[in-house]
């Protein structure tokens, strides 16, 4: 297989398809923090940055927690 092809599909696979459904799933929670909360982030960009880290382990980490 290609090296270029290969890296491409991981890269794909890995991050962005996690990252896509992390983004636009319903079930994600709200861009914006709640009121009176002291991080300045909310809880969809909180999972964002998971996945963006940890990849696939992230989004794992994300699809556990909200399946329940």
């Amino acid at each position: 297989m290609d090296p270029t092809l290969l890296a491409s599909l991981i890269l794909v696979l890995g991050w962005l398809l996690p990252l896509a459904h992390v983004a636009l799933s319903p079930r994600g929670g709200p861009w914006t923090p709640s009121p009176g909360s002291g991080c300045p982030l909310g809880p969809r960009v909180g999972w964002l940055v998971l996945v963006l880290l940890l990849g696939p382990l992230g989004w794992l980490m994300f699809a556990a927690r909200k399946a329940g």
